[in-house]
């Protein structure tokens, strides 16, 4: 069974893991964890400085995918450039809503996040719990945007909020 997995994930890809982003896979061990044997995918998140065992096994049922394909990309992209869906409900409420979409690692749920909560210059401020969510979402979608387009993160982000600003 753990063959099967093996085959979808290789040494050197990126991977996406929905509550830490965009990683590389290292390769495999063998660890014996309460007297079991697990093949784990050993993975590092370098903006996190942060490396993660995951038994092969759980892979899947984890959440942990292959980077979004182009055609993915661009449907988040769409959501991206979209209107924004103001609600009028309590932040606290609406903050939970958000986290939980950045948390899922699904590209155009995190798009919706950024879209959003990305003010435009006639807008008032941000509070600082709106700013730091904007930027967390913003920076998980430019890290999975990088690794496709093979591009600079910072460059990515910058892209992603030009496109923003071009729909405006």
């Amino acid at each position: 069974m753990a063959r099967k997995s093996d085959a979808a994930f290789e040494e050197g890809d990126f991977v996406v893991y929905p509550t830490h982003g965009v990683g590389r896979i290292l390769g495999t061990e063998t660890r014996e964890v309460a007297g079991i044997e697990l093949e784990m995918l050993v993975v590092r998140f370098e903006q996190d400085r942060m490396t993660l065992r995951v038994p092969m096994e759980k892979a899947k049922t984890l959440g942990l995918r292959t980077l979004s394909s182009s055609k993915q990309m661009d449907q988040a992209i769409t959501t991206l450039q979209g209107k924004a869906r103001v609600r009028r409900t309590m932040w606290s409420r609406r903050a939970a809503e958000y986290e939980t979409k950045i948390k899922s690692g699904d590209p155009v749920s995190i798009a919706e996040v950024v879209r959003d909560l990305h003010r435009r210059t006639n807008q008032s401020e941000q509070s600082y719990s709106e700013r730091q969510m904007y930027q967390a979402a913003l920076e998980r979608l430019a890290r999975e945007y990088a690794a496709i387009e093979k591009i600079d993160q910072d460059a990515a982000a910058l892209k992603l909020e030009d496109m923003m600003a071009e729909a405006a």
